[in-house]
């Protein structure tokens, strides 16, 4: 099976795990950016929820959750060794914590003027103690699950680049276990190959294949 068109934005953590399993894999498609404010019919029409990433493949099936895609991805080609680097119980356990409770106080911490009665503080704090489980295993080794990168970190690292970049400064002097550990993460030819930037999509563009702007691993 091989992917037909994905729908991505470059800044979303989730597109961008999404981006970087589908580099690993060498998978190639259509790749269609968007803009947040302005979402295609076309998307909307595969995926009403809305969001992205949105992945479909050749035989129509739609993949609307980037843990998904990533497994998918990772399953046709882990030439890299990210899916077999870690346990799958482990990869579900460590994305479900990231996705929901670190998630949750990371949109809260960042953007705490579009909540009500959020204090930015607290929310940092509260993004802090749903970390706990990466610095207990970033006390034993240097990756999540163990001395090389695996999907888990592929998955987590995008959405603790968006909670460090909020104060840089900040973050490296409460979480020098994970600054250590990120570095690497972002100076990655993965993270390097899927940032560059992309025009929004366009219902009449030209086809943009995903290989051609990101390469492959």
């Amino acid at each position: 099976m091989r992917a037909k068109l994905l729908y991505s934005f470059r800044r979303c953590p989730y597109a961008m795990r999404a981006r970087m399993a589908l580099w690993a894999a060498g998978i190639d498609c259509e790749l269609r950016e968007v803009s947040l404010g302005d979402k295609p019919a076309a998307m909307l029409a595969l995926s009403p929820k809305g969001t992205v990433p949105v992945l479909q493949l050749e035989d129509g099936k739609v993949l609307e959750e980037s843990g998904d895609i990533l497994k998918w991805a990772l399953g046709q080609d882990d030439g890299l060794g990210w899916l077999s680097n870690c346990d799958p119980a482990e990869l579900d356990e460590l994305i479900e914590n990231n996705d929901g409770p670190f998630k949750h106080h990371l949109d809260r911490y960042k953007y705490s003027g579009r909540y009500d009665d959020v204090d930015a503080d607290e929310q940092w704090q509260l993004a802090r103690q749903a970390l706990t489980p990466l610095r207990n295993r970033l006390g034993k080794h240097a990756y999540l699950c163990g001395k090389v990168i695996s999907a888990a970190d592929i998955a987590v690292f995008p959405f603790v680049r968006q909670f460090r970049n909020v104060n840089p400064e900040n973050f490296a002097g409460a979480e020098p276990l994970i600054e250590a550990w990120l570095s690497p993460l972002l100076q990655s030819d993965a993270f390097k190959a899927v940032m560059p930037k992309v025009k929004a999509w366009q219902p009449g563009d030209p086809r943009v294949s995903f290989a051609s702007v990101y390469g492959r691993a």
